[in-house]
């Protein structure tokens, strides 16, 4: 077993793989129903078939999946005795491919078990696939699952489930509608700026996330007017990829602790999730990371040289606010149909993440995270005269 994944990129890349299949018996490739009728990934379906003995199939992976899903899945499987896990599509895929490669190994924890915390020793060999330029999945030992009873999600994270192998193929994210593309892209900002200002950042993280964002802020809307630019297309695979290597090394904070409730009780997308509190969480934590904020302003393609650190910073929240109602996705959650009545639980949730709460580059309080989450009810902003 390997954790350190070796890197294909680039189009057509899924060409030819044959010799990443040699001496592969028995592959199971795990995706979702839209994403297996790709014509490129019908093609890579095609390619596996004429060089293993047996490929299974599992094509039910839900959008934001729960241990019930998974579990659910453990069960169809015809043979758990695979030599190869392949997983191609988003987050979620990439995740639950994840977890199989483990709980495909005769003696592994169970699915439970390692939701209570036990650590994975050991997985079969595995190959990831991003299909979208967001969760950076591919580069993280984490996978993450809803929890429906305790309506928030949970991480499951040891580096043994770090893929053996990864390929970036901007052909398979073209397919991706605007609005996707820009969630997931807001995922990706969201992963690399909280990396770069956690409790826990380092020179390793700080490399990743700084390299990750100049790509970021020089392709993302790029993808959105020109869904066919391949050359931007993979600059944000490599955005999400960077996203994902700075996670592994640092960790996200404020904007992922306070979604994961919006996801696990209300279904919001992820990205989504991310995208409306990306703004709040940064004005509230930009205090204490001005010279960060300040290094990531520089590298906005229209950033004015002229202003100090802390104008660097103040615009730095003023372009995410900015970005996320040019990409037209909602911006308080009164446009979801999520009124303020639901604060408490929201808050208490959110609290309850202390993995990343810990990771916050300041002290945070109830009241902070209720004032934070007031800003995302429009009805709220005006009640209170907030612009």
């Amino acid at each position: 077993m390997n954790i350190n994944s070796s890197l294909l990129s680039g189009y057509q890349t899924l060409n030819d793989i044959g010799y990443l299949l040699k001496n592969r018996q028995r592959v199971l490739l795990v995706t979702d129903k839209n994403i297996a009728g790709i014509p490129a990934v019908q093609a890579l379906i095609a390619q596996i078939k004429k060089k293993v003995e047996q490929l299974e199939i599992i094509d039910s992976v839900p959008p934001e999946p729960t241990h019930h899903n998974v579990a659910e899945i453990l069960t169809t499987l015809k043979n758990t005795d695979v030599d190869l896990v392949v997983g191609v599509g988003g987050g979620s895929v990439l995740d639950v491919a994840k977890l199989l490669s483990v709980l495909c190994v005769e003696d592994s924890p169970s699915l439970d078990s390692l939701l209570n915390g036990e650590k994975p020793t050991r997985r079969t060999a595995s190959l990831l696939i991003p299909t979208t330029a967001g969760t950076g999945s591919e580069a993280t030992p984490n996978a993450i699952l809803a929890i429906p009873e305790k309506e928030t999600k949970v991480g499951i994270i040891s580096p043994v489930m770090l893929p053996d192998y990864v390929i970036l193929a901007p052909e398979l994210t073209t397919s991706m509608p605007a609005h996707i593309a820009s969630s997931t892209g807001i995922d990706a900002l969201c992963h690399l700026i909280e990396c770069f200002t956690a409790t826990i950042a380092n020179p390793v993280s700080d490399n990743y996330a700084l390299i990750g964002l100049k790509k970021l802020f020089a392709s993302l809307e790029t993808t959105i007017a020109e869904p066919e630019n391949l050359a931007a297309r993979l600059d944000m695979l490599w955005a999400s990829y960077y996203g994902g290597a700075a996670i592994a090394h640092s960790g996200t904070h404020l904007v992922h602790a306070m979604s994961y409730p919006l996801g696990g009780k209300y279904h919001i997308p992820h990205g989504v999730a991310n995208a409306i509190l990306l703004a709040p969480c940064m004005a509230f934590v930009r205090p204490a990371a001005v010279t960060k904020f300040a290094q990531v302003y520089d590298l906005l393609p229209d950033a004015n040289p002229q202003l100090d650190e802390e104008q660097k910073s103040l615009a730095l929240v003023d372009y995410f606010a900015a970005l996320v109602k040019r990409l037209n996705l909602p911006a308080s959650l009164d446009a979801l149909g999520i009124g303020s009545e639901h604060l408490p639980s929201l808050v208490q949730a959110a609290l309850d993440v202390q993995r990343l709460m810990k990771n916050v580059p300041m002290s945070v309080s109830a009241d902070d995270v209720r004032e934070v989450y007031l800003t995302l009810f429009a009805n709220e902003k005006m009640t209170q005269g907030v612009n």
